[in-house]
């Protein structure tokens, strides 16, 4: 029967293809035992990753392999008892050094994953480095439990003598010893046993390991910020209590200096957030992937040692738990202050308002005397107007008596004073009457386009 082909006509998005390569970018090596493994964490941006691609280059010359002309997510490179793994992660680099050529090793740090690599390589590496530490892994699977009971005394002259942290992962069928400390080389250690493992179970439980030891560092970047901020947030807490204070108790207050003082206060908490937030965030996320890790070894208790878990439970957890405290501090007072600046906006607008007021009615005042001004100039407005009306009527009363026409000048000029002074005011209110008339439209017409 044939098989149906997709279709080379459908529409497929562009990131298919590497979205599907994306789940199997970082496959789990196989590790055979006895082997010894080191590994570094180191922190990169692109720059400083082009600089390692092109380093992780010489390695290829020198064990006369072809060079890879386009870097990738993650290379693993098989130059026979010798195998080197470079990882590109969020923050970091990561590589994976493994030396399967042992058999010369008499103690398990004798010998690492370095052994193998030319002068000056490792010395070389771009950017700094975080993470650093030797797996070694010992092959146990003949040997009685009663042996292995005896081997404690030489698992700690391996950790040169300082306190162990045991564990029994995959149900008892590997032993792991580690100090979580730097030694005399300066690189961590992690010993293994392999009791009754097979080679893939083993590459996936160094995986872990080496996962577990790179997020506990990474999550720890952020500790020394977050003691850096803890002194000065009890500082901030205390001023800022004293300004909700001054304006709790006082009804006359500066609040311009109040309000330059919240704005240095909310730049500083600002700027601290810039710095930690991205740090913060990263810490919870190692964290969260560091527990996952731990839980995947299901690992039982080695008598009178503490576990993997144990010890990350105790040590580990706490130092995170303050990075968070502090980023929810750093949080809690950017809302205070928030809080604070509303209520000090508040005080001024209130303030403003209350001015406004007192000017209002101040113009009020000055409208009102206006006003009586104006009926006083609209009195003598009319006597003028009336006074030079009547002037006008006296010398044409004067003419039309030279022409001919008899009349008492007198009684008609008498007459025509009250009717000229009831005509002129009638005249000046109606004027009047018509500009509030227009003026009170206006107003109506102001107030509807405002709803």
């Amino acid at each position: 029967m044939n098989q149906a082909v997709l279709p080379s006509s459908l529409d497929m998005h562009p990131m298919r293809d590497a979205l599907y390569a994306e789940l199997h970018s970082r496959p789990f090596q196989v590790i055979p035992s006895p082997a010894r493994i080191t590994y570094l964490a180191v922190l990169a941006d692109e720059t400083v990753r082009e600089q390692q691609f092109e380093h992780l280059k010489q390695l290829y010359r020198h064990f006369g392999m072809e060079e890879p002309q386009q870097d990738g997510v993650c290379y693993q490179a098989d130059f026979g008892t010798f195998r080197v793994r470079r990882e590109k992660h969020m923050e970091f680099t990561s590589y994976t050094l493994i030396n399967l050529d042992v058999t010369h090793c008499r103690n398990p740090f004798d010998c690492s994953g370095l052994t193998p690599l030319p002068d000056g390589w490792l010395e070389s590496v771009p950017g700094q480095v975080v993470g650093a530490f030797h797996i070694a892994v010992e092959d146990v699977r003949q040997q009685s439990e009663q042996r292995d009971q005896l081997m404690l005394p030489k698992v700690k002259r391996y950790f040169e003598g300082m306190r162990l942290v045991g564990s029994s992962p995959q149900s008892g069928d590997a032993r792991v010893w580690t100090s979580f400390q730097l030694h005399s080389d300066n690189f961590g250690r992690f010993l293994i046993y392999n009791k009754a493992m097979s080679d893939s179970q083993m590459g996936r439980l160094c995986q872990r390991l080496m996962e577990i030891e790179t997020y506990r560092l990474m999550s720890l970047l952020a500790l020394p910020m977050a003691r850096e901020f803890s002194p000065q947030l009890g500082e901030m807490d205390r001023k800022l209590a004293n300004i909700t204070q001054d304006l709790s108790a006082q009804d006359n207050v500066d609040e311009q200096a109040l309000l330059s003082k919240l704005t240095d206060m909310a730049a500083w908490v600002e700027a601290c957030r810039a710095r930690s937030t991205f740090r913060f965030s990263a810490t919870r996320a190692y964290h969260d992937m560091l527990q996952q890790r731990l839980t995947e070894l299901r690992e039982d208790e080695v008598s009178g040692h503490l576990t993997l878990n144990e010890f990350m439970t105790r040590r580990l957890t706490p130092a995170v738990r303050t990075c968070e405290a502090v980023s929810e501090r750093l949080e809690n007072l950017s809302r205070r202050i928030d809080r604070v600046a509303d209520m000090m906006r508040t005080r001024v607008e209130l303030s403003i308002q209350a001015q406004n007021q007192e000017l209002l009615a101040s113009m009020d005042r000055r409208s009102h005397v206006q006003l009586m001004m104006q009926h006083t100039v609209e009195g003598l407005s009319v006597a003028a107007i009336s006074y030079y009306t009547i002037g006008l009527i006296k010398h044409l009363m004067g003419a039309v008596y030279e022409s001919g026409v008899e009349f008492d000048k007198n009684i008609a000029l008498g007459i025509a004073v009250p009717v000229v002074i009831s005509t002129v005011w009638l005249a000046t209110r109606r004027i009047h009457k018509q500009f509030h008339a227009m003026a009170k439209e206006s107003k109506q017409d102001k107030n509807v386009k405002e709803q």
